[in-house]
């Protein structure tokens, strides 16, 4: 800084800046669902139709909480919400997650791959962990709600009897 405030003093011409400086740009559809994200917010964790999943990445300290809601009778997931602390990418591959899980079953759910987030949101690769994120809290909530429901099917079978 002192080199650089004596050379103007002085006269000497600085070094002429870089010609050209790349810059990082997001894909439109991050940016809309980053800031328009879709399904935020939480369900009561003690309901026994919502499957909860928390996920985080301490490489980059993303923390992602998906939840489903079920319906009893279909077993279909017919809404889901979602938290997420961090970047615009896992903001927006957890909106991504929500969208695409409704109106779906449990089962179906489990095929979306985070290749396919990934691909919808054109994320670079240095982001790819975010779309991972998302696949991982759509098996948590998903793990989570079968564990309910297990429990649910299990306690009421011990009351029949």
């Amino acid at each position: 800084m002192l080199r650089m405030a004596s050379k103007k003093l002085l006269g000497i011409p600085s070094p002429s800046p870089p010609l050209q400086t790349l810059q990082r740009l997001y894909h439109q559809n991050v940016i809309d669902h980053y800031n328009n994200p879709r399904n935020v917010g939480s369900f009561d964790k003690n309901d026994p139709n919502v499957g909860t999943g928390l996920v985080g990445a301490p490489a980059c300290g993303d923390v992602m909480k998906l939840q489903i809601k079920i319906d009893e009778e279909s077993g279909k997931i017919v809404d889901a919400c979602f938290k997420t602390f961090g970047c615009g990418s896992a903001i927006a591959s957890s909106s991504v997650a929500t969208e695409w899980v409704k109106g779906k079953s449990m089962d179906e759910v489990l095929t979306i791959k985070n290749t396919e987030i990934a691909k919808h949101l054109s994320l670079p690769p240095v982001k790819l962990h975010c779309s991972l994120l998302a696949e991982d809290a759509i098996k948590a909530a998903v793990k989570d709600a079968e564990a309910k429901r297990g429990k649910m099917n299990g306690s009421s079978k011990a009351a029949d009897a």
